[in-house]
């Protein structure tokens, strides 16, 4: 919030006009959310907005009466419930109407939670309840609260993986769903005896395995890789989140000495964390997501990130929008992705914003640590609904000094490139037919030498948040006879 009824959210500034805006039909539905999820009540060096707080709360209550509006569907009532709430146990004195309003918002949404969509909403909803259940008294309060964790004991373990991974495979996804957890537990600490302690122990170790995935997820620079729908600044940053968690007495124990070279494999989520004392790679070696869940799948199977001497280098293509777009179908499309794409198409048929028909299933994958070296091979069949039933295969090689990629299409006569999308800030420049020196921001080189396909820099784009998208540079590499082969080199 950067002023009465000014503020920036999604990378776009807005204005509120003197009356109305809340369902401004020019504005992104996204953006409309954000204006309704009241956020800035808890954020950094909330308390010096208090006076705008209170008038845009006194304002939101008399412009967006019971029902109508974007408000008023489940999921943003969820997020500003929780937001009231947290607001009100701060010690804020509310203006008047306030907990009236709180109220009829809770018994709204526990009459219209979205078991239609399920996944990070359901589990928002409930979240909604069990704070609103704790926060009020009386026995349609303690009905809230026995509907949130008879929810919750069933999607806790459900969304929430073996390895920890949330089960719709997106690093910003899961952040949020790990932070509603963590705000879970504060919460039931504020209520002691209102919730059963062995609810409260397997949040305890969900949250536990949740903060171990993600700092596996977490490049140098401390923020996410970028798998399926993720950007920056939408959820707590990691180490945030870590801190966050410390300070309710949950801690990951400390990471063995790292090796050289270090392998981490999360075999129920489906991703491979490479490492060695330069370079770190992360692998997508997963599902599209839950079978019946799809709403933030990319076609990005055995895509990867790799960063070097703490930068990124090769990146996935990021997320600036939801919606219908055109800009949103491109992101979600392999070629938007560092993997192969065959016969111009998708590895996974993404459409409809948050849709996928046929998609990719990851098979035959091999995890191999040697002295000195760390082999990741898979396949997918997301392309054999082609004539001649063409699969991918792609094999990672990490050495001390190198990470060596190597592609095979067998089936059919199709054509296929391997992309690899160059983060923003590296240089690019060529140094023979096959090879290109890459400068980083730190001012070190790497070399990337093409050992098999036919080479060529394209121009692509990049979108590390909502609301932006960086041009940048792509190597691509044309599969010749179905074989492609790049060397990293940062030694």
């Amino acid at each position: 919030m950067l002023g009465p009824w000014h503020f920036r959210f999604l990378n776009h500034e807005q204005m509120l006009p003197a009356q109305g805006g809340w369902n401004d039909a020019t504005l992104e539905k996204l953006w409309l959310y954000n204006l309704h999820y009241f956020d800035d009540l808890n954020a950094r060096d909330a308390n010096v907005r208090t006076a705008w707080h209170l008038a845009l709360l006194q304002r939101w209550m008399a412009e967006n009466p019971p029902a109508f509006g974007n408000g008023w569907e489940p999921y943003p009532t969820s997020l500003r419930i929780v937001n009231w709430a947290k607001w009100l146990l701060a010690g804020h004195s509310p203006p008047s109407g306030f907990t009236q309003s709180l109220a009829t918002q809770a018994r709204w949404l526990a009459r219209r939670l979205e078991w239609h969509l399920l996944g990070n909403h359901l589990f928002a909803n409930a979240k909604a309840l069990v704070f609103a259940g704790l926060l009020f008294e009386g026995d349609e309060a303690d009905g809230w609260l026995a509907k949130g964790l008879k929810i919750l004991a069933q999607e806790v373990p459900e969304q929430v993986l073996a390895d920890g991974g949330h089960f719709e495979r997106s690093t910003m996804y899961h952040a949020l769903v790990l932070e509603d957890l963590l705000d879970l537990v504060n919460a039931v600490n504020l209520w002691p005896g209102k919730v059963d302690p062995d609810v409260l122990s397997n949040w305890h170790d969900a949250s536990r395995r949740m903060l171990a995935w993600l700092q596996g997820m977490t490049h140098p620079d401390g923020q996410i890789a970028l798998f399926n729908d993720a950007s920056f600044g939408v959820a707590l940053e990691p180490a945030a989140l870590s801190a966050y968690a410390q300070r309710l007495g949950i801690v990951v124990p400390s990471p063995k000495p790292v090796k050289a070279l270090a392998l981490q494999h999360r075999s129920h989520s489906g991703y491979v964390r490479l490492s060695s004392g330069k370079a770190v790679a992360m692998l997508d070696v997963a599902p599209a997501g839950p079978e019946y869940l799809m709403a933030h799948a990319h076609a990005d199977t055995l895509s990867f990130e790799l960063s070097v001497w703490g930068q990124r280098v090769v990146v996935n293509g990021g997320t600036s929008d939801y919606g219908l777009g055109p800009e949103r179908l491109r992101q979600r499309g392999t070629s938007a992705h560092s993997t192969v794409e065959v016969g111009g198409l998708s590895s996974s048929e993404v459409w409809g914003g948050f849709r996928v028909a046929r998609r990719a299933y990851p098979f035959d994958l091999q995890v191999q640590e040697e002295p000195g070296r760390l082999t990741v091979a898979c396949c997918h069949d997301g392309y054999t609904r082609l004539p001649g039933r063409p699969v991918h295969h792609r094999e990672w090689a990490m050495d001390a000094g190198s990470l060596l990629v190597t592609d095979a299409v067998m089936g059919g006569a199709h054509s296929a490139v391997a992309r690899y999308i160059l983060h923003p800030a590296v240089q690019i420049a060529a140094v023979g037919d096959s090879a290109w020196r890459l400068a980083l921001p730190s001012g070190q080189f790497l070399q990337v030498h093409v050992l098999a396909g036919r080479p060529a820099i394209e121009p692509a784009r990049y979108a590390p948040e909502f609301g932006k998208v960086l041009q940048t540079q792509c190597l691509a590499v044309e599969l010749i006879q179905g074989q492609a082969q790049t060397k990293w080199i940062w030694n």
